[in-house]
């Protein structure tokens, strides 16, 4: 006796949440995502059909095989994977499930999606980011970009949000997400750590001081 799974028809499509690395086509006309684990070598765009990463001929999602778009019901699911090292850089997808799907515990594997929302988390430095520069990575005709804020792009090439949403079309919505909470660096600290501080604090004033000091420069000089 062959078991059948119980079929869904829902009144509107599913939601789901995904993390993702965003993408650029090797001539900048063209932006996109690529996956974290199974199928990251298979860049998708924001409305894209899911192939076999093993090369088989059959459509997703098939049963036999675990090959498909991926995402979790709860958003707060999504977020925790954006806390290990290897996914730091990468962003939030809030998505439509379209389309056959399977439904798990925690999440769906289907065959075809659209790209709904992409938050992008802060630059390395911590700071709310500005837009997207290259990560150092990449696939066959698609370049890595990463979160960076104003102060670090200093002349790195790079694509602002509202940019990457405009190449990558369909009615992408990217937006930044908050930067690094702050900590209080007086709390629980004694005179010695409370010095530290200090000297810190002055050496990134006289940093600045040094910055304004040559902006005064140049505006003479024009």
């Amino acid at each position: 006796m062959r078991l059948r799974l119980p079929e869904e028809r829902p009144t509107e499509p599913p939601t789901g949440y995904k993390i993702a690395h965003p993408v650029l086509s090797q001539d900048g006309t063209r932006a996109g995502f690529t996956g974290v684990s199974l199928g990251g070598a298979l860049p998708y765009g924001v409305l894209d059909e899911a192939r076999c990463v093993y090369g088989l001929r059959h459509r997703t999602p098939h049963r036999r095989c675990d090959c498909g778009f991926h995402c979790v019901h709860d958003r707060t699911a999504a977020e925790a994977l954006l806390c290990t090292v290897e996914h730091r850089a990468a962003v939030l997808l809030e998505v439509t499930v379209l389309g056959a799907y399977i439904r798990f515990e925690r999440g769906f594997r289907y065959g075809r999606q659209r790209v709904r929302t992409a938050t992008v988390g802060p630059c390395a430095c911590g700071s709310v980011a500005a837009g997207l520069t290259d990560a150092g990575w990449g696939r066959p005709g698609w370049r890595g970009v990463a979160a960076v804020c104003a102060g670090c792009v200093r002349g790195r090439g790079s694509v602002s949000l509202a940019g990457f949403a405009r190449l990558a079309g369909e009615g992408l919505r990217v937006r930044a997400g908050s930067g690094i909470a702050a900590v209080d660096p007086s709390a629980g600290l004694g005179i010695s750590e409370l010095a530290a501080e200090a000297a810190l604090l002055q050496a990134r004033l006289d940093w600045f001081q040094t910055q304004l000091a040559r902006l005064d420069e140049g505006g003479e000089r024009g």
